[in-house]
């Protein structure tokens, strides 16, 4: 299932990002989980990628990064953008092996592992939230009920 969106994501704007940024937060439209991606390797050469919850300021985003990755300096800056459709317009659109393309420059092949790994925990997160929207269950409201 794809889900459209009014507005579409400035696919050069993001590809610098994902280029450029050491580090860098992907906010989804559709779930309040991010997607954190760290391309710096730690002591052992590898980068970071992972489904992590919403953090209330940028210093608790920082503090996070200091309990995942000790040994490993902060960031001078975190960059942030919002992706506007689901993860399946991700892929599809190339961003997706942008991220894996650049993660596997770091830490190696291997690394694809990780990176599908974040992506398909974030596409559960998603059916999950599709879910909770058509039960009407918890942040959701159904507007019409069956009446059996």
């Amino acid at each position: 299932m794809t889900m459209e969106s009014s507005h579409e994501p400035d696919l050069d704007a993001i590809a610098t990002v994902i280029d450029e940024a050491e580090v860098f937060v992907v906010r989804f439209a559709l779930i309040d989980q991010r997607l954190l991606v760290d391309t710096r390797p730690n002591g052992d050469g590898d980068p970071y990628i992972k489904m992590v919850r919403p953090a209330s300021s940028a210093e608790e985003r920082y503090r996070f990064l200091q309990r995942e990755r000790p040994g490993t300096a902060l960031p001078e800056q975190i960059t942030v953008f919002q992706w506007p459709r689901d993860m399946q317009a991700m892929k599809a659109l190339g961003i997706g092996k942008h991220i894996e393309q650049r993660l596997i420059a770091v830490g190696g092949e291997q690394f694809a592992v990780n990176v599908e790994m974040a992506f398909s925990e974030a596409q559960r997160y998603e059916r999950g939230d599709i879910i909770a929207a058509i039960q009407g269950t918890e942040g959701y409201e159904t507007l019409w009920e069956r009446t059996d």
